[in-house]
């Protein structure tokens, strides 16, 4: 009884020790079966998070890669047109060099000259008196000589006529009866010429007589040929018979307005009488002479005085009228006038007259041109300088221009490998774990770049060796 009893706790406590180890093993398992579902939903929410972050990335992947091929074109783009910019800049720069080497070259030039020029004036200035003395005998012996030559030549036939006539004459005292007729043509004949022989020394000397028209026609004739033979432009350097109004409401009609740079003007007046000049010249008598030649100095000085009288530097159009030329058409009577009277032309030149010949006119007014000439090109030399200035500035501007693209083309291409960074490096970073996602097996249909894959394997590879610098 005690055994079966015995037995049977035995038994039901073996039953309950293998019942509650099944127990305690179904429970084990069904606890495992949870974990397992739990592991597999959590595997599951995160390949379905995964695969969304995959797509996002992919989509902003493709989108740089995009907005990279086409910073990459602009980037090409820009650079070409930063090279042909370089060599369009450099071209303009040598042009520069060369208009400025050119430049200094003209203004140097331009400055000897103009020293040049000055110290000209200078010695111009302290010569003038001896020159156009010297200058003076010579065109007065000329001009003598050249009187004699025109003088023989038109009394020459008159001579010839004159023996011719003698000899007829003779021929008709011997002849009286025979020739009387042909005396009688032969006088007419002779008549004839002595008018026409009047007539040429009438017009040879008319200009020196008391014609005064006709004397002052002549003096406009030489000082309009004088003015030509300057280089001087008529209507621009200078005008003739310009009829202006004084102050006074008068009308004044100056011969010759020469214009000089820096608003200033000379007078020309060639109106001088040589009347008694041409007396002068006439007679032999040496008492006679000497009177003639005071008178003719005396018209010289009044005719100074009358013409400081005049006050042209109250006419409108007159630009700070600096001095009045006397104008004496022949050399001789100039020196004539001056050799007798030395003071007249210190008094002269106190009240801001000059008396000039030909010669000393045509010095001074191919000096007036000189002058206009250089201050033409000293216009174009400022004209030059001011076109070099303002190229000067549009370069200036231009490389101001590719020195912003250049900074804009820095900045783009750091942005874009600022943007490859935040993909591909540092843990856990996008692209490393994309590409774990296609090692695990995830169905992909694109590869990622070889660009970017490089990219992140020296990333790893730098990550290593700092490992590697770390363990030593």
């Amino acid at each position: 009884m005690d055994l079966q009893l015995l037995a049977a706790l035995a038994l039901g406590l073996l039953i309950g020790a293998i019942s509650s180890y099944l127990i305690a093993k179904a429970r084990l398992r069904y606890s495992q079966f949870e974990q397992q579902v739990e592991i597999e939903q959590r595997l599951n929410a995160d390949s379905a998070l995964l695969k969304e972050q995959l797509t996002r990335l992919t989509a902003q992947h493709e989108a740089l890669e995009k907005e990279q091929n086409s910073l990459h074109s602009q980037v090409l783009q820009l650079q070409q047109e930063r090279q042909q910019a370089q060599q369009q800049l450099a071209n303009k720069q040598a042009e520069l060099s060369s208009l400025k080497t050119e430049l200094e070259q003209k203004a140097l030039s331009h400055n000897k000259e103009l020293q040049l020029l000055l110290d000209a004036k200078q010695q111009l200035s302290k010569e003038f008196e001896s020159l156009a003395n010297r200058i003076f005998e010579e065109k007065s012996q000329r001009f003598d000589i050249a009187n004699q030559k025109n003088l023989d030549a038109t009394i020459k036939p008159l001579r010839e006529q004159l023996v011719d006539f003698k000899k007829k004459v003779e021929d008709v005292y011997d002849k009286e009866s025979r020739d009387r007729v042909s005396l009688s043509a032969e006088l007419g004949q002779l008549k004839e010429l002595n008018q026409k022989m009047s007539l040429d020394a009438l017009n040879l000397t008319k200009a020196l007589k008391g014609d005064n028209k006709t004397q002052g026609n002549w003096g406009e004739v030489i000082l309009e040929r004088v003015l030509e033979e300057s280089g001087l432009r008529k209507g621009h350097e200078y005008d003739t018979q310009v009829s202006l109004n004084d102050q006074g409401g008068g009308r004044r009609a100056p011969d010759v307005i020469v214009r000089l740079p820096e608003n200033k003007d000379i007078i020309i007046d060639s109106k001088v009488s040589l009347v008694d000049y041409e007396r002068y010249c006439k007679t032999e008598d040496e008492l006679e002479r000497g009177l003639a030649l005071k008178a003719h100095v005396q018209s010289v000085r009044n005719h100074i005085q009358g013409l400081s009288q005049k006050n042209y530097q109250n006419l409108e159009s007159i630009r700070s009228l600096d001095f009045v030329f006397i104008f004496i058409p022949i050399e001789a009577a100039f020196m004539a006038a001056f050799e007798h009277d030395q003071a007249m032309y210190s008094e002269a030149y106190e009240k801001n007259i000059i008396v000039v010949g030909p010669t000393t006119l045509l010095a001074t007014l191919r000096t007036v041109q000189s002058i206009w000439r250089y201050e033409r090109q000293n216009k174009y030399a400022e004209e030059i300088a001011r076109q070099a200035g303002a190229m000067h500035d549009k370069f200036v501007n231009f490389v101001e221009d590719i020195n912003k693209i250049a900074y804009h083309l820095d900045k783009a291409s750091e942005s874009q490998r600022s943007a490859l960074n935040k993909l591909s490096t540092g843990r856990g970073n996008l692209v490393g774990s994309t590409a774990k996602l296609e090692k695990l097996g995830a169905k992909v249909k694109k590869k990622m770049p070889d660009t970017v894959m490089l990219n992140q394997a020296e990333e790893e590879l730098n990550a290593l060796e700092l490992l590697d610098e770390d363990s030593e």
